[in-house]
């Protein structure tokens, strides 16, 4: 390849300087390049095109939507008998949410999803669940990149570690001895450690 030529693909590319056109907009080169995002003609799967007629009112139903919520926040908060048992409310129903999505995650399924919803609820309230949130996400995101970075024995292993969790747990809730009973299986290994049989 000649240096001229491959000197002037760098060039064209990004760091290049950008042509305009008489008015000072865009030139040629730039309009017809997709920007990224909702209004670029290569947009993500799945994702719809930005819409302003339709994106404009959603915006403010959601603004009109959380001033209300924060007028009805204000007005507990200004009555102390009120404001303790709508904090005790949310840091119950929080909790448990939190505690359901905990028992969730060695098993397929939204664990994760449900842990951050429980710390979400409470972070309406407690600044403390906000950090821990913002704490637990962060190394989620670790763990989900660091697994993907790995090789196929790696993803298996832990794959077949949920998968004997999930087994464990259909063991000791009795559910072997019940299928194999359907089946006519009266095996002793099959009852729950638990329930017995």
């Amino acid at each position: 390849m000649r240096p001229g030529v491959r000197r002037g693909r760098i060039l064209a590319g990004s760091r290049a300087p950008r042509r305009r056109d008489r008015r000072g907009g865009p030139g040629p080169d730039e309009q017809a390049r997709p920007t990224g995002g909702a209004l670029s003609e290569k947009a993500e799967p799945g994702s719809r095109p930005a819409d302003p007629a339709t994106d404009e009112p959603r915006t403010t139903r959601l603004r009109a939507l959380r001033e209300r919520l924060g007028a009805f926040r204000e007005r507990v908060r200004s009555k102390p008998s009120f404001n303790l048992a709508y904090r005790v409310v949310i840091g119950v129903l929080g909790g448990l949410v939190l505690i359901a999505g905990i028992l969730m995650i060695p098993y397929p399924g939204p664990g994760w999803l449900v842990v951050f919803a429980g710390l979400g609820i409470l972070a309406t309230e407690f600044h403390w669940a906000g950090r821990v949130n913002a704490f637990a996400k962060r190394h989620y995101r670790r763990w989900v990149d660091w697994l993907a970075r790995q090789h196929l024995a790696t993803k298996l292993a832990v794959m077949g570690g949920t998968c004997l969790i999930v087994l464990v747990t259909l063991w000791m809730l009795g559910m072997f001895s019940t299928v194999g009973g359907w089946l006519g299986l009266r095996w002793d290994w099959l009852a729950s450690p638990l329930f017995g049989r």
